[in-house]
């Protein structure tokens, strides 16, 4: 899987753990406030910790079930 669109070049060759384990400023886009933003409204630190986010998720989980709703 080539996830080079989605990293900040210093994790580029990074297999899928290691930038699970990385600051979420890893992910293309994110900057150090915005990574700064979440940790204080979320505890989110890590790429982990941001797709585990239960905010995240539900909202995911919503938008999945928007799509069928009557």
């Amino acid at each position: 899987m080539n996830i080079n669109k989605t990293v900040d070049k210093a994790y580029l060759g990074k297999s899928l753990n290691e930038v699970l384990a990385a600051p979420v400023g890893a992910l293309k886009g994110l900057s150090e406030g915005d990574a700064a933003a979440l940790k204080q409204a979320f505890n989110v630190t890590t790429v982990a910790d941001l797709a585990n986010c239960k905010f995240f998720l539900w909202a995911q989980a919503i938008q999945t079930l928007a799509a069928t709703e009557e």
